[in-house]
């Protein structure tokens, strides 16, 4: 059997938790200046969301790659590793709540691990992966992968410098984030639609999730030019 197709969501045990992946997809992209959503648009030779589910799909460890779409989504659909869940909601926070919800409904337990990843960080290495998800086992809260900060920061008033920020100690945080879901449910249910990451809705629990270096390459695609680097690192790897 191919280890890239994920079998059924199996019975779960508490004292065995496994591990899923959860990519909100649901999104518009308007920053990108593309024409339709971005995780849609040309990347060396396919959509750019299918080089990200392909660098999932390579890990063995992951029980489930579910992939949350708007509701009115037919570009995606189900494929060698990975199911398509057409529940997307208006923000990401709702979607990833809504694609959790839909993991519990197909089988999960909420102490499995979930490990939600940016569908346009297309960069993304199965040994990244591995990286978090040997940290975050052992780990009571979780963690995310993030690069320690080199350039300096600046406050910004009226178009103009209003303060520099010390960039000692400050971090970019990137995906995937990976903590269990019962956990991250009840982090996005008190913190609502306005947390723009995992870890945030997790830290407004009072908990530290740990942080995981991961790779300058794997970054978010978000500004026109981010396509051209995108492929030029793609092109690099083969």
């Amino acid at each position: 059997m191919d280890s890239r197709i994920r079998p059924s969501f199996m019975p779960a045990h508490p004292s065995n938790p496994r591990l899923h992946a959860l990519l909100p997809c649901a999104g518009t992209g308007s920053r990108a200046g593309t024409a339709g959503p971005k995780q849609y648009e040309p990347l060396a030779g396919r959509p750019l969301v299918q080089h990200t589910l392909a660098a999932l799909a390579a890990v063995p460890r992951l029980s489930t790659v579910l992939v949350v779409v708007a509701p009115e989504d037919a570009e995606l659909r189900d494929g060698p590793g990975w199911t398509v869940a057409r529940c997307g909601g208006a923000t990401r926070a709702a979607t990833v709540g809504n694609g959790l919800a839909e993991l519990l409904r197909r089988g999960a337990d909420p102490d499995d691990w979930v490990l939600v990843h940016d569908a346009a960080r297309c960069l993304l290495t199965p040994a990244l992966v591995d990286r978090l998800v040997d940290a975050c086992l052992p780990d009571a809260v979780g963690g995310l992968l993030a690069q320690p900060l080199a350039d300096t920061l600046k406050d910004e008033a009226g178009g103009r410098v209003a303060a520099t920020v010390p960039r000692s100690g400050k971090w970019l945080a990137q995906t995937p984030q990976m903590f269990r879901i019962g956990l991250l449910q009840r982090a996005l249910a008190r913190c609502g639609d306005a947390v723009t990451d995992e870890a945030s809705a997790v830290e407004a629990l009072g908990l530290a999730p740990l942080l995981v270096p991961g790779s300058a390459t794997n970054f978010k695609v978000t500004w026109p030019e981010d396509f051209a680097l995108a492929e030029a690192v793609l092109a690099g790897r083969t």
